[in-house]
């Protein structure tokens, strides 16, 4: 006889087997949660307000640690060959991203999502940063235990391992169990964090300011809206109790999607403090172990498929989805349903922008790119006055698609230019929740590469959107008026967004590296070409021509 099927499964994507079962009415920790939660998204923008005069004390330890080990870089490993060259630089920014602590480390994590995006060597030694930061000493992580607890460790829990599982930014993991015999990982908050945070916000915010209108690329990153990111998510980050009620959030939304290929860690109903988190122990293969995977039987291509769509159907059709996706987060178990781990960042929108995104996906996949301008308005990455069809026209979007592949390295770099140029021309900036979406989609980017390189791209796009009309054509009427019986899949754009012909009918990721390495090597050999630039017309020789003059 099977064991009964346990009750919370009807509010989120738990496990079969539950040390404990989630019954919201009987949570201590979550009583004010929204006070708690609207305190601190006020306190973000003095927390990013721009500074006359930045904190010196940091701003000359950051400079010492990113400088010093670039010059040692310089004198020594520069010119061994690209390869070590490359390992030697990536590991010395590493080291100085562990050594200033928890915001930089951060940075190395999302950069460490980017395979295929960044070198090869930066994202393999940035892995380090997931989960394999050096840890608290056990003594500082005990006093905080206690502290959150109020009372000794020993009355708590039966055992508690002094070596974490995983150490990472904010806090460090460790596998535990309590006195009432359930396995549980007990999340402790790093000492000092907070503070650290804190000045690392404002010496971010003063270079931000600084940024603007000096270099166009960081014009168009709009980096005051990307430190108001970070400030957003690290200041959630450092008070367990609102990661407590995301994940319950994020497990809610899934069991009404009825994405059940996800497992989301049950939270004690007692033990979540604003540094101590206690949950149910889950465990899998580690999400780069494709070799295990495939010997326990497990589709890598299924876990990537299910992760793209349920990550769409989260932010588009209820606003929240989970905002650090990142190898070290996920766990994918011998059944193939993924644990989804650390819920510090999740991404809510507001219904406006949450419109947004959708209208923006179904514009994606039926190649209407005045739609696709009028959503990325909507979501603030343009001015509210934009005038769409001079945008088409100005951003050559009404032009056949370019191979970026058949271009050299100064063509390449002229090319990116007058985009740029044009798109500061508007007014583009990249808001805030867009960089959250656009990391994760950076995630996804890499999770391809490891688990599925020979997916066909383009016969996924199309699963995707006849997954949005057939599973959920009443919601597309409902709230953006579109009838999924009129939806066609046109991905004229969508390949001029890879860089190739309309009339190609496959792309694997493979493929899609492969074209990515042309266009590396030729902005490399750019460097080595004396710096000539040759002036070409592809397109945009409007933006090209006021940049000459």
């Amino acid at each position: 006889m099977s064991p009964p099927t346990p009750a919370d499964l009807a509010l989120g994507t738990f496990s079969e087997h539950p040390p404990w079962i989630v019954d919201p009415a009987a949570l201590r920790w979550n009583v004010g949660l929204d006070r708690v939660r609207a305190r601190t998204r006020a306190e973000v923008p003095e927390l990013v307000r721009p500074r006359r005069v930045p904190p010196l004390r940091r701003l000359v330890a950051t400079a010492r640690h990113l400088g010093v080990p670039v010059a040692v870089w310089a004198c020594t490993e520069r010119r061994r060959g690209r390869e070590a060259s490359r390992a030697g630089l990536s590991r010395r920014f590493r080291m100085a991203c562990e050594r200033l602590g928890p915001t930089y480390i951060k940075l190395a994590q999302i950069i460490s999502s980017g395979e295929g995006m960044f070198p090869d060597e930066l994202v393999a030694e940035l892995k380090f940063c997931r989960d394999r930061v050096p840890p608290e000493p056990w003594d500082d992580v005990r006093r905080i235990v206690e502290e959150e607890l109020g009372q000794p460790l020993e009355a708590v829990f039966a055992s508690f391992e002094p070596t974490p599982l995983a150490a990472a930014s904010i806090a460090q993991v460790h596998a535990a169990t309590l006195v009432t015999g359930e396995a549980v990982v007990a999340k402790v908050q790093r000492p000092q964090v907070a503070s650290l945070v804190r000045h690392d916000l404002a010496m971010m915010a003063w270079l931000a300011e600084a940024l603007v209108g000096r270099i166009p690329v960081a014009s168009l990153a709009n980096p005051p809206a990307l430190v108001e990111l970070f400030a957003d998510t690290i200041s959630e980050e450092l008070d367990f109790r609102l990661e407590a009620e995301n994940m319950l959030d994020v497990a809610r939304v899934l069991a009404e999607l009825d994405q059940r290929g996800f497992v989301v860690p049950r939270p004690h109903p007692q033990l979540v403090t604003r540094r101590l988190l206690v949950m149910e122990r889950l465990s899998g293969f580690a999400f780069d172990d494709v070799a295990g995977m495939r010997h326990a039987g497990v589709d890598t291509e299924a876990v990537v498929r299910t992760g793209m769509i349920a990550f769409l159907e989260g932010a588009m059709l209820h606003g929240v989805f989970h905002g650090d996706l990142h190898g070290g987060n996920l766990f994918v178990q011998p059944d193939g349903r993924t644990a989804l781990l650390d819920y510090g960042i999740t991404g809510r929108l507001d219904e406006r922008r949450r419109l947004a995104f959708l209208r923006l996906l179904m514009a994606g996949v039926s190649n209407d790119t005045r739609s696709q301008l009028a959503a990325l308005r909507d979501l603030g990455a343009l001015p509210a006055d934009t005038d769409l069809d001079a945008a088409v026209r100005d951003l050559g979007l009404d032009q056949p698609p370019l191979d970026p592949t058949t271009l050299t390295g100064d063509e390449l770099v002229a090319e990116l230019r007058a985009l740029v140029k044009a798109l500061l021309g508007y007014g583009a900036r990249l808001p805030k929740e867009l960089m959250l979406f656009v990391k994760n989609m950076v995630f996804l980017d890499g999770a391809i590469a490891t688990l599925a390189p020979d997916l066909d791209l383009f016969a996924e796009i199309t699963n995707v959107a006849a997954h949005f009309a057939t599973t959920h054509g009443e919601r597309l009427w409902r709230d953006i008026g579109l009838d999924p019986g009129s939806l066609e899949v046109d991905l004229t754009g969508v390949k001029a967004g890879f860089g190739v012909s309309a009339d190609t009918e496959a792309l694997t990721y493979r493929e899609l590296q492969e074209r990515r390495e042309v266009l590396r090597s030729r902005l490399g050999e750019r460097g080595g070409e004396g710096g000539r630039r040759r002036r070409f017309a592809v397109g945009r020789r409007r933006a090209l021509e006021e940049e000459e003059d």
